[in-house]
């Protein structure tokens, strides 16, 4: 969507501003931009989970056998005048994932995975609605990263760093042995 009158691009359903992370917009097939938070909880209610109607017009959005609406098209004319890089926001279930990887020239900083869960499985209730009043909107909580161990492997800058580490530590062990076999020779001689 284009900018009004000086205010940040928002999506014209829940009117949060567009970001690149669960806000990031998302194009239909009409050339409407959403969110894609609003498009995931769209396609969770929608009876035919392969078509989309835009909230604005209607016109049907078709998506492919077991397309995620993460894999719309994102609209990068809005992030880039929002001077935002697009993340990659995966559709797990009823979650929102998003993986965020740190640039940064220290290799062992592990990358934060945040989710936004989209509500219970329809019909996954079993009893009344709890009245508990307005639940307030939930932020991504960081999670560990289930292959962050594999994924570490996977890094030249931390491979390097593992053989460095095991040559030192070889080289302490045979020194920190040799000294005691040495001392175990003369004084055994002696």
């Amino acid at each position: 969507m284009a900018e009004q009158q000086g205010r940040e691009p928002e999506c014209p359903v829940c009117w949060n501003p567009f970001n690149n992370t669960f806000h990031t917009p998302k194009v239909l097939d009409c050339c409407h931009s959403f969110c894609v938070e609003c498009l995931a909880h769209l396609s969770l209610v929608t009876p035919a989970r392969r078509r989309l109607l835009c909230p604005l017009c209607r016109q049907p959005t078709v998506l492919a056998s077991g397309q995620p609406v993460t894999d719309l098209p994102t609209d990068t004319a809005v992030l880039t005048l929002l001077r935002l890089e697009p993340h990659h926001v995966i559709l797990e279930g009823h979650q929102l994932c998003l993986k965020d990887q740190p640039k940064s020239r220290y290799f062992l900083r592990q990358p934060r995975v945040y989710t936004l869960d989209l509500g219970p499985e329809p019909g996954g209730q079993t009893g009344p609605p709890q009245d508990a009043g307005p639940s307030p909107r939930s932020l991504p909580i960081p999670i560990p990263s289930h292959y962050s161990l594999r994924e570490c492997f996977r890094n030249p800058q931390f491979r390097i760093f593992a053989y460095l580490m095991a040559v030192i530590l070889s080289v302490t062990l045979l020194l920190i042995f040799s000294v005691f076999w040495t001392k175990q020779f003369l004084w055994g001689v002696g």
